[in-house]
């Protein structure tokens, strides 16, 4: 079976972000054939269209990065019902300019943690919305809408509740057989 390299991009940029905590548990539990490298934004000054004749380095590699992974796990918190706008304006540098879009035909899947109830599920759907149009084939089920509750994810990344553990596990799993199945009918740069 192939190994798949998988950017993951998280969606908020504080340090001890839940979510960072998150994308370090949820790279444990992956399969083994995956693989697994962090895609920052922190860098990325905001977006203009005025850039699209000279991109700066940063939103090149920012770019570059993208188009090197054979698929992109989001992992984002909530802000005001809505993504990150830090997380928009990555997309925004990785999806311009016109007809140089990083995202087309690059298998995704969207996850996050909140301490609420609802686990982020608004800034999913707000994310779909924008890789829809971006072209990303979208793993849509099984959804993830994971409460952050203290000692969920310990200090070395591993998952503390069982069933969380299992869950997230065959969330990854299903992922790897997504992407599998994606890439199968439209095989990088398609």
């Amino acid at each position: 079976m192939t190994t798949y390299n998988v950017g993951y991009i998280i969606g908020s940029l504080a340090k001890g972000s839940i979510n960072r905590k998150l994308a370090e548990a949820l790279v444990k539990v992956a399969p083994e054939k995956l693989k697994f490298h962090e895609i920052s934004f922190k860098d990325l000054p905001l977006y203009s269209y005025d850039y699209d004749a000279d991109f700066p380095a940063v939103a090149k590699d920012f770019k570059a990065a993208i188009k090197g992974s054979d698929a992109i796990l989001f992992v984002t918190p909530e802000y005001n019902r809505s993504i990150p706008g830090g997380l928009k304006n990555a997309i925004d540098w990785a999806s311009r300019p016109y007809g140089a879009n990083s995202f087309a035909n690059k298998p995704t899947a969207v996850i996050g943690t909140s301490p609420g109830a609802i686990g982020t599920a608004v800034a999913q759907q707000s994310l779909r919305s924008v890789m829809g149009f971006l072209q990303a084939p979208q793993m849509n089920a099984p959804e993830a809408y994971i409460q952050f509750t203290p000692g969920l994810v310990d200090d070395n990344g591993n998952i503390t509740v069982p069933e969380t553990e299992k869950f997230l596990r065959d969330y990854m799993e299903a992922f790897h057989q997504f992407m599998a199945r994606v890439l199968t009918v439209l095989p990088r740069d398609a």
